[in-house]
């Protein structure tokens, strides 16, 4: 490749960093509130559906009920985390907040400042796992350090979620329209990608529009096969559905952005 588009390349992710460094000092301010929540959700799914349901399910592929949900429960976790950060904050910052029209009057970009966001919400999405992942770990639901590798997933799990929310964040005419998503497809992608129930469950035409349509489907896949152990025949496709929806979905926001605030 030319040193051109490596020099642009550098740039952009230079750039990129601002903007995500400019949010984590936000972030900073609250961290007190940021970081409660990450520690409480999981207790409470844990608590009521997988110690509470769970004594009524038995094992569920081989394993305890609490350990098969487990691990979606923090891939869930990572999900939400992004996309709300993406969909209702990047929608603050630049609709209220206004801090995309100033960041665009310094040299930054609006393709910097968008995938600046994107990255700031796959890094919420990894301070959520590695806060799940202590909670598993001192129940004893997560082995350390062999599950540590699922915090690298979790930033590209949560880049691809980031890179969806941006979407919807870049056409939605108001912020009271970010519900639908949230209820049409973030929604059903928890209940429906392998979260509470073997995916084989599902009548087969679900079983393939939840491999590909739910990218939670993906992660979720992921995550158990990390967690728990066993064979992970799928997991080539689990990881480069997560791959490829990264790129495109960031490119998508890209656009869509340029084309509502660039005239």
């Amino acid at each position: 490749m030319s040193a051109s588009y490596w020099d642009t390349t550098r740039q952009l992710l230079r750039s990129s960093y601002h903007v995500w460094y400019r949010n984590l000092l936000v972030f900073r301010k609250n961290i007190k509130v940021n970081s409660l929540p990450p520690f409480v959700e999981p207790l409470l799914y844990l608590g009521a559906i997988g110690f509470g349901i769970g004594t009524y399910v038995g094992e569920v592929d081989g394993i305890s009920f609490v350990r098969f949900i487990a691990p979606a429960i923090l891939a869930a976790s990572v999900m939400n985390a992004s996309f709300f950060e993406c969909a209702y904050g990047t929608y603050v910052r630049m609709y209220y907040g206004k801090s995309f029209e100033a960041m665009m009057a310094t040299p930054i970009s609006l393709r910097e400042i968008i995938l600046g966001e994107i990255l700031w919400g796959a890094t919420r999405g990894l301070i959520s796992a590695g806060a799940i992942l202590l909670v598993l770990s001192l129940l004893g639901l997560a082995d350390l350090p062999q599950s540590l590798i699922i915090l690298p997933l979790a930033f590209l799990a949560g880049f691809l979620f980031s890179a969806i929310a941006a979407c919807f964040s870049a056409v939605t005419p108001s912020i009271d329209a970010l519900s639908y998503p949230s209820l049409l497809y973030i929604a059903p992608m928890f209940l429906f990608s392998g979260t509470f129930f073997p995916l084989s469950l599902l009548p087969e035409s679900l079983q393939i529009f939840a491999l590909v349509a739910l990218p939670l489907t993906h992660v979720v896949a992921l995550t158990r096969g990390i967690m728990v152990g066993g064979a992970m025949p799928l997991w080539p496709l689990n990881l480069a559905w997560i791959i490829i929806g990264m790129i495109v979905a960031a490119y998508i926001a890209i656009r869509l952005f340029e084309r509502r605030l660039i005239v």
